[in-house]
């Protein structure tokens, strides 16, 4: 057992310095991974940005409890105890919500990928997401750097589904480019019906000058 999780995390250390370092030849690598494989590597690295998302969120309860404590005790207001309880539980909630919109956001992608000749599958899409998620888990938590983190990983994205599907750089950026404008759009006309759904109601008054 030791020797297993010992090669495990050789693994893992493994893939992430390729991710990080050669994203190419490492994706050429897992094109026959299985999906297992991939979703216990992400799911080491979401439980890693948890962890440390967790800890910058209780040093900065900590800091702001030090600074106003007086204002919070004279109100009666246990701070660190209860938002301390409530940050674990968010963060238990969101390894779980993760998980989910791995799987969502893949199939989302993949329709796109799939127009544009991608045939290799449904998993081979997952994988690429999974994968190239590393920098944006492994840097997210830090604050400015996990947005350069999040540019990273859309760079992976495409990386990923080009070596995976085995279609060209421009159809791989193409779908994710529509993926994230076709929802974008999406979001902001339900919005709208959402909004002209609560002013004709009445529910939302709207000030006439």
């Amino acid at each position: 057992m030791p020797g297993e999780i010992f090669r495990i995390n050789m693994d893992f250390i493994e893939l992430v310095k390729g991710f990080f370092l050669s994203p190419v030849e490492t994706f050429q690598k897992v094109r026959k991974a299985d999906l297992g494989d991939a979703l216990k590597y992400f799911l080491i690295l979401v439980v890693i940005n948890t962890v440390l998302s967790v800890i910058i969120s209780l040093v900065a309860l900590s800091s702001m409890w030090a600074v106003y404590s007086s204002i919070f005790e004279g109100l009666g207001i246990t701070l660190p105890a209860a938002a301390g309880f409530g940050i674990i539980v968010f963060a238990i909630l969101m390894i779980f919500v993760t998980l989910l919109a791995l799987f969502i956001g893949a199939a989302w992608l993949h329709l796109w990928v799939y127009i544009l000749g991608g045939r290799k599958g449904y998993t081979q899409t997952l994988k690429a997401i999974a994968y190239g998620d590393t920098p944006s888990l492994l840097l997210g938590w830090i604050p400015i750097i996990g947005i350069i983190g999040g540019i990273w990983s859309l760079i992976l994205w495409i990386l990923g589904i080009r070596e995976l599907h085995e279609i060209s750089t421009g159809r791989a950026a193409l779908a994710l480019i529509l993926a994230i404008v076709v929802l974008l759009i999406i979001i902001i006309a339900l919005a709208a019906a959402f909004f002209v759904a609560l002013v004709s109601s009445g529910v939302m008054p709207v000030s006439t000058f």
